[in-house]
């Protein structure tokens, strides 16, 4: 799945759990913008990360696996 189509899921992920990118950003003090960014894809912060997974009962690492390369090691 592309950024984008993550970005959708995560948003309509949320939206079942009762929350919103916006109310993430609100809890956080950040720009609504920036939520999105990260949740596109487009720059990192660990603690929003870290929120938007808690929020969507996901790890940040399925949400973003580029961001969390797998440390098991292995091929």
């Amino acid at each position: 799945m592309d950024n984008d189509g993550w970005h959708e899921h995560i948003k309509w992920s949320l939206e079942r759990r009762g929350s919103s990118l916006s109310k993430i950003a609100r809890a956080l003090r950040v720009n609504p913008s920036t939520v999105t960014r990260v949740s596109r894809g487009l720059m990192r912060s660990r603690r929003i990360e870290e929120a938007i997974a808690a929020a969507t009962a996901f790890t940040p690492a399925q949400l973003w696996p580029g961001h969390y390369p797998d440390t098991k090691g292995g091929e």
